[in-house]
């Protein structure tokens, strides 16, 4: 999600139209290589992915934020926009002034689920866009909250969320209804702007990151589905957005504001892998296909050139 200065930001965008080209990094550190940009975005469009997932084929679907927008693209093909949400009368999002779509899940028959923050009562909530279909709310959120990542558990139906405001995480039938608290504390809550960010589901536990406090922190779902102790797994990431798990086990790479990419492995420990060298532009989440890592970057911060990175993941 946008970090503390964004609304600074934002007021300067400045128009960038996309390019077709890609461009050759050199500064990936192992298990990373071969980094190069795919695809550019139109800032001037407000084309700013916050959010990814990526399907079967290597198709990835993005959230545009501030555009409002769900996109799908192949990678050096063609973008087609699958929906766009509808505008509230005066948006008055908390943190960000801006109606704001941010995290994104797929079903298996091709349904996407996306939170969206508006500020305001009406829109603010979990979205589904059927395949095919035309976007519609199937749960309310409360209006001065900021909902943020998601993650859908297929085997069980149910959506996770954060709310990077209030800093809880919340759970939903996929097929619509109330949302539930379902965790809650202060690791989950903000120091001075954003808590709970990031959320993948992983080995039977929610992970999350807080962005105030730079941490990665894991969730146990207990035999019941209630949420266990709250976990702090890795520390000393400021500005740490959305994240992804390189296979199994519990290494993942986590995208910073900071224009960084780290690798965080099961101990805690993490390494910087990807830097401003390989194009990166306030990168905000990641995803991991078949030895590809796809990283958005939403220029929040630099006010040029939000793109899409992709690069190889070594074993």
């Amino acid at each position: 999600m946008p970090a503390r200065t964004t609304l600074t930001t934002l007021a300067a965008t400045a128009a960038l139209m996309a390019s077709a080209s890609t461009t050759t990094a050199t500064a990936a550190t192992t298990p990373l290589s071969a980094p190069r940009i795919a695809e550019h975005f139109d800032l001037s469009a407000s084309q700013q992915p916050e959010n990814i997932t990526v399907d079967r084929t290597g198709a990835a679907y993005l959230t545009f934020s501030f555009a409002r927008q769900v996109v799908r693209l192949v990678p050096g093909g063609r973008m087609r926009v699958l929906a766009t949400l509808p505008a509230p009368a005066k948006a008055e999002t908390p943190n960000l002034g801006k109606a704001f779509v941010g995290g994104i899940a797929r079903a298996e028959d091709g349904t996407l689920f996306v939170t969206y923050a508006t500020g305001t009562a009406d829109l603010t909530g979990i979205w589904a866009i059927p395949s095919g279909g035309h976007p519609h709310r199937i749960a309310a959120l409360p209006a001065d909250g900021l909902p943020n990542g998601l993650a859908l558990d297929r085997r069980t139906g149910r959506l996770y969320a954060t709310d990077s405001v209030h800093g809880v995480v919340y759970r939903v039938p996929a097929g619509g209804g109330e949302a539930a608290v379902w965790a809650e504390g202060e690791a989950l809550r903000p120091s001075t702007f954003a808590g709970a960010n990031g959320l993948k589901l992983h080995n039977g536990a929610v992970w999350v990151t807080n962005l105030d406090k730079g941490t990665v922190l894991r969730i146990p779902v207990t035999a019941r589905g209630t949420a266990g102790e709250i976990q702090v797994r890795a520390t000393g990431m400021p500005s740490i957005d959305d994240f992804a798990f390189t296979g199994r086990g519990d290494t993942l790479l986590a995208a910073r504001d900071d224009n960084e990419v780290d690798l965080v492995r099961p101990d805690g420990t993490h390494i910087t892998v990807l830097t401003a060298k390989d194009g990166l532009q306030t990168p905000t989440s990641l995803a991991v296909h078949d030895g590809t890592v796809y990283v958005p970057s939403a220029a929040y911060l630099t006010d040029k050139d939000p793109n899409l990175l992709l690069a190889r993941l070594d074993r």
